[in-house]
């Protein structure tokens, strides 16, 4: 789990819809999100805490963990709508990724995939959703872009 002291601390975050996309009118210039990940029960588990002050956007808590045989990293999603998720993790060179395709708690009726990578000095991920429906090409469902606070 160490590997992953690469996200430890504070961070703003900033949400880029692409033209088109029906939450773009909701996002103002004065939304702000923010995300704190941090270390739970004596380092087994990273926990991440986010906030936005867009009222359609769910606040959400996610917790990573990592299985002792594999090495595998597994996200675990909830939100503020009740919406629970798992998500395949990886993070290696820089690259974080978050990879959903099968059901879980909550129905899917799309598949998920995120990638984010590091600036050179560790205080910027600049990163994508994307979706896509079963068997279709993935699309940008929108940029994500995290700036280490202070």
């Amino acid at each position: 789990m160490s590997r992953l002291d690469a996200f430890v601390g504070e961070w703003e975050l900033e949400v880029r819809f692409p033209p088109g996309h029906p939450a773009a009118a909701t996002v103002t210039d004065d939304a702000k999100a923010r995300s704190r990940f941090e270390w739970a029960l004596n380092g087994q588990f990273l926990l991440q805490h986010t906030e936005i002050t867009i009222p359609e956007a769910p606040d959400s808590l996610t917790i990573i963990s990592v299985d002792p045989n594999t090495g595998a990293y597994t996200q675990h999603y909830y939100d503020t709508r009740g919406v629970v998720r798992v998500y395949a993790m990886e993070f290696a060179a820089g690259v974080w990724t978050l990879l959903r395709e099968t059901p879980d708690f909550s129905p899917l009726d799309f598949r998920q995939r995120f990638a984010g990578t590091f600036s050179d000095d560790g205080r910027v991920i600049s990163g994508a959703w994307e979706i896509g429906s079963d068997g279709a090409d993935w699309e940008l469902d929108f940029d994500l872009i995290y700036r280490r606070a202070g």
